[in-house]
């Protein structure tokens, strides 16, 4: 197992309007799986900043537009499970239950809510198992699968006499 590292001890950065780049993105996945529509493009222009705002006052805390140490635990908390795409470097409480299912699965992974080298290679592990495409990244067929439900099946075929309007009596 790999070592465990408590959340928040994680350093994430404080991030300001007009900031750019893959924190701002993984800012904006968390927005999304939050419910807000926002496009991830890693630019933390107006639209990013307005949800990051409403996302405050929504939670309580101080409505500055600016993603600090306390914004940052409340993004990485109460995330419902397949609202987002789960890879490395993904923290947060659907990454605990990413850990807990893969656990179930029977592979050895810490339910630490970081996604880290060890629960990729189990994702990838599982993924080869299900005969899924072996990305290391969770999306909602994995999520799908992890949960037990595989994929759905079709619907039979209807008899020819129901489409053959001679044959209704």
């Amino acid at each position: 197992m790999s070592a465990e590292i408590p959340p928040d001890k994680i350093e994430l950065p404080d991030l300001y309007p007009w900031d750019q780049g893959s924190d701002v993105m993984q800012l904006q996945a968390l927005l999304r799986a939050h419910g807000f529509n926002l496009r991830i493009d890693g630019d933390f222009g107006s639209r990013t900043e307005t949800a990051v705002r409403s996302f405050q006052h929504r939670h309580g805390l101080r409505i500055d537009g600016v993603v600090g140490k306390q914004t940052w635990s409340v993004l990485n908390t109460d995330l419902e499970p397949g609202t987002r795409l789960l890879k490395l470097g993904c923290i947060g409480t659907d990454v605990a239950e990413l850990q807990g299912l893969l656990l179930v699965h029977g592979f050895d992974v810490d339910r630490n809510q970081v996604y880290d080298a060890a629960t990729e290679v189990a994702v990838r592990q599982f993924q080869q198992r299900s005969r899924l495409r072996e990305t290391g990244i969770v999306d909602d067929i994995t999520w799908t699968f992890l949960r037990g439900r595989g994929l759905p099946t079709m619907p039979r075929k209807q008899n020819r006499w129901l489409n053959n309007p001679r044959k209704w009596w």
